[in-house]
C-alpha cells in the first residue's frame, strides 16, 4: 500500500507564509495550516488511541493548544515536529484519563475513513504494541525521519530505530499469520 505524504516539504514557502501568519494572529492562516496536516494528525492519534471518539477529542485539543501557544513557535520549519508533540501528549493524557474510567463492556467501533486507508491494513496495524504502533505511523505513514520522531518521544535516535525494527518484524509476522488465516492484506 502507498500511502501519499504531505504535499509540503521542509523549506516550502507556501506553507512557512501560512505559518508566520498564523504566528503573527491571522486565524485563517491557522485554519488553512491545520488543514494540511488533519489527515496525518487523524492517523497518529488513531494508532495511538484506536478509538474515532478520542481521536476526535484529541486532535480538537491539539488544535486549540496549537493556536493558543503558536507565538512560542521559533522555527516555522517545525511547525508539524512541534504539532505532532502536542498531539501526542494530549493521546498520552486521554490514555490517562481514561485509565480511570471503567467500563462494563466496551465494543470496539471500526468506522470507514477512506483517508486512512485500507481496513486490512489498520487491522494488521492494531494488532501490534502502540508504542511499535506509533513508531510505524510516524515513520512510513506521516514520513518524519528518526531524529525527529526521537525529539518528539524524548527517547534516544537508537531507540527509535530498535522499535522501528522490532515493529517491522511484528507487523511483517501479522501480516503471514492474517494471511494464512484468511485476511486479505494484499495491498500491504
Amino acid at each position: 500500500m502507498k500511502f501519499q505524504l504531505h504535499s509540503f516539504q521542509k523549506g516550502d514557502d507556501k506553507l512557512n507564509n501560512l505559518i508566520e501568519k498564523a504566528v503573527s494572529g491571522d486565524a485563517e492562516a491557522f485554519i488553512e495550516l491545520i488543514g494540511q496536516y488533519k489527515t496525518g494528525f487523524y492517523k497518529i492519534a488513531f494508532s495511538i488511541l484506536g478509538n474515532d471518539n478520542d481521536v476526535a477529542d484529541a486532535i480538537q485539543e491539539t488544535i486549540l493548544s496549537c493556536f493558543q501557544n503558536i507565538t512560542s513557535l521559533k522555527n516555522p520549519e517545525y511547525f508539524k515536529t512541534w504539532a505532532t508533540r502536542i498531539l501526542i501528549n494530549k493521546c498520552n493524557d486521554i490514555i490517562r484519563q481514561n485509565k480511570h474510567i471503567s467500563f462494563f463492556e466496551q465494543i470496539p467501533e471500526v468506522p470507514y475513513n477512506q483517508d486512512f486507508g485500507d481496513s486490512d491494513f489498520k487491522h494488521c496495524l492494531s494488532q501490534i504494541d502502540e508504542k511499535y504502533r506509533l513508531i510505524i505511523t510516524l515513520y512510513y505513514v506521516n514520513g518524519f525521519s528518526v531524529r525527529e520522531i526521537s525529539e518528539m518521544l524524548s527517547i534516544s535516535q537508537n531507540t527509535v530505530k530498535t522499535r522501528l525494527s522490532r515493529a517491522r518484524n511484528k507487523f511483517k509476522s501479522i501480516y503471514i499469520q492474517n494471511q494464512e488465516g484468511g485476511l486479505n492484506c494484499e495491498q500491504l
